[in-house]
């Protein structure tokens, strides 16, 4: 078996598409014949409500078998795998107490890894291809957490007026990660919500051409009402309509995110 592995997806800005570009490339790359494990590690819940529906989703969330339980308690997380109604496609979901995350990891000994800690077994058992991790839109120990336990971060960027705000934040949180976690490597910016209408597009491109030594992933993900219809199906794009301009666009990255790495 080959080595699993991580990849994450983060922005400090929310409504950056970090949760659907996530579940959707980990739908794609089951597509491709690879095995997947999501990690939802927000507490807004949406990387697991893209697989599971609203019961089932608070009831992970309540019970002791969701994240935020597993890293309370430094646990193996391999306990903590929930199995998708996709062949392939597995799931740790989260929690709303996730909130309340950061107080928990600051009384813990290496607080930084406790995350890499807990997925250890997972990854040395390399039952899985891809572990993709979906960041809340912040920046502090857990998301630290979440980049020292990756290979690589994706990040997506909406292409809209405020989707570049931050971003340079960002960058600089990655360089002082970097210094505990050398081999974290910036995998790409994806840019999502695109109306190629308007010039915010050719605005937000320009941009991210002139950041040395990052990858701009050729794939934009244009505006599409089929992503909000899957949503609320709790279903990825290619699944819910593999003909939708969405589903193509997702696919595409999958197979560009996947030839990089």
């Amino acid at each position: 078996m080959g080595k699993t592995k991580v990849i994450c997806f983060a922005n400090n800005k929310g409504g950056s598409g970090k949760s659907t570009t996530c579940s959707n490339v980990g739908y794609g790359l089951t597509l491709l014949g690879k095995k997947v494990l999501l990690v939802d590690g927000d507490m807004q819940l949406n990387l697991s409500l893209s697989l599971f529906d609203e019961d089932k989703v608070l009831a992970f969330a309540q019970s002791e078998r969701n994240l935020y339980e597993g890293i309370k308690r430094q646990d193996d997380l391999t306990d903590y795998i929930i199995h998708s109604a996709f062949e392939n496609l597995d799931l740790i979901p989260s929690s709303t107490l996730m909130s309340s995350i950061e107080y928990e990891l600051f009384t813990k000994w290496q607080r930084e890894y406790i995350l890499k800690k807990g997925l250890a077994k997972i990854l040395e058992s390399g039952v899985y291809d891809y572990i993709l991790i979906d960041a809340p839109p912040t920046l502090g120990g857990w998301v630290m957490n979440i980049l020292c336990a990756s290979d690589e971060v994706i990040i997506p960027v909406e292409s809209t007026p405020w989707g570049l705000f931050g971003l340079g934040n960002m960058f600089e949180f990655l360089e002082e990660v970097k210094q505990i976690a050398p081999d974290l490597k910036i995998g790409g910016v994806v840019i999502t919500k695109v109306d190629t209408r308007k010039s915010y597009f050719k605005q937000t491109l320009e941009v991210l051409k002139e950041l040395e030594n990052v990858k701009v992933f050729d794939t934009v993900i244009r505006v599409d009402s089929g992503i909000e219809w899957s949503q609320d199906n709790h279903i990825p794009i290619m699944a819910y309509k593999k003909s939708s301009r969405s589903a193509k666009e997702y696919m595409e990255l999958t197979k560009e995110l996947a030839a990089g790495l």
